[in-house]
């Protein structure tokens, strides 16, 4: 039994992120760091028909209210398996069907489809952060358990939101993402020289292959984007998406690219490559997001596979464009097989976790440390092998 709490705030569930004043949520949105909790991103996510109910992403955001202002929110959604999340859940389902428990449908706080780090409730500065955060748990609590709603998972976490929600008796379960850092470089040149003599040679021949592939990178922000680029980017991103079947990951549809140049193209940027003999229009190109010191790579593709071209695109065009621009971080986007090698170390990010049967959440705190242990020793692993300078240098 889920006790009642006494509070002055009341708590409406909405399936339609319309139904709230853009102005009022951006309110609490825009001090984040992340971009991906925004009005306008989270929208288009909806009205573009890419995180419906129909694709298993049924919007159920909570907004809490204060004397007719909205204080607090969370975006939820209803998910009836768990594609397009990136943390993989399924031996803990295949574990609740062992058990007799419908694992689906569950509660999951994200934005959907990217694993970026940043995910926590949006809360009004004016609120005390520990009682309003108090109610929400409460309210998401209340609306599992009345709606025989397995568990409430929130990915890729805020670092400081997290001990916060531990308090709250969420279990927290270790990952890594392979993430860019600004060590203070003034330039290209400054990057190259944190690698070992081998890698900068490698790094210095896959820049130049570009050029002997007749090609030249330009990267576009903002309002230099033709607004063709946007559909552009879209058959790109679902023939990159294709080329791997069912495991493509195709969750975007074309009009959610489209969209983007009338509501958020002030936070895009695109890397373009241009054919020397046609600079009309680009032979590929990448996709990434920038808000204050951060850039988040998203997706990418090419019409023809060209040497090298994907490590220009999504890795050293965007970190030459971010030292330039005082990016401090840069998240490329899921996976890491090449990303390590390119200066990217894996560094540890956390969803948190609470499940409503009994048996689940035994054996989820049973083994929990077990599995972040584990986890940790494969972060400890990928970060031995780095090809950095300072590395070889300490080993000899």
């Amino acid at each position: 039994m889920v006790k009642q709490l006494t509070s002055p705030y009341s708590a409406t569930w909405t399936s339609n992120l319309a139904d709230i004043p853009k102005s009022e949520w951006d309110a609490l949105a825009m001090p984040l760091k992340t971009p991906f909790f925004e009005w306008d991103w989270l929208h288009n996510m909806e009205s573009s028909g890419s995180a419906t109910g129909r694709a298993g992403w049924l919007p159920h955001h909570l907004t809490v209210w204060r004397d007719g202002q909205l204080v607090g929110a969370a975006p939820l959604y209803i998910k009836g398996h768990s594609r397009g999340e990136f943390v993989f859940d399924h031996q803990w389902a295949d574990l609740a069907y062992q058990l007799g428990v419908e694992y689906y449908p569950k509660m999951l706080g994200m934005s959907p489809f990217t694993p970026a780090e940043g995910y926590r409730f949006l809360i009004a500065p004016t609120e005390d952060e520990e009682e309003l955060t108090a109610f929400m748990v409460h309210e998401i609590d209340r609306f599992c358990m009345n709606n025989n709603i397995s568990g409430c998972n929130f990915l890729y976490v805020d670092p400081q939101w997290k001990a916060l929600m531990e308090r709250h008796g969420f279990m927290a379960w270790l990952h890594h993402s392979y993430i860019w850092t600004n060590q203070g470089f003034n330039s290209f040149d400054d990057y190259l020289q944190v690698f070992n003599a081998n890698q900068r040679r490698n790094i210095k021949r896959e820049r130049k292959a570009i050029a002997k592939a007749g090609l030249q990178m330009k990267t576009l922000t903002g309002d230099e984007i033709p607004k063709s680029f946007f559909s552009l980017m879209y058959h790109f991103y679902a023939d990159t998406c294709d080329k791997f079947g069912w495991w493509g990951s195709k969750y975007l549809t074309r009009k959610f690219f489209e969209q983007l140049h009338h509501d958020y193209r002030h936070r895009v940027v695109f890397v373009a490559a241009y054919s020397e003999q046609d600079e009309r229009e680009p032979v590929g190109m990448s996709f990434c997001l920038t808000k204050g010191d951060r850039l988040y790579g998203r997706y990418w593709g090419s019409y023809q596979e060209i040497d090298c071209l994907h490590f220009n695109a999504c890795y050293y065009s965007p970190i030459e464009w971010a030292i330039n621009n005082g990016i401090q971080s840069f998240d490329p986007g899921a996976g890491g097989r090449h990303k390590k090698r390119r200066g990217f170390p894996a560094m540890d990010n956390h969803s948190l976790h609470r499940f409503y049967d009994n048996r689940l959440s035994k054996i989820l705190q049973s083994y929990i440390g077990k599995i972040n242990a584990m986890e940790q020793q494969e972060i400890d692993y990928v970060n031995e092998d780095l090809p950095f300078r300072q590395q070889e240098e300490n080993s000899q």
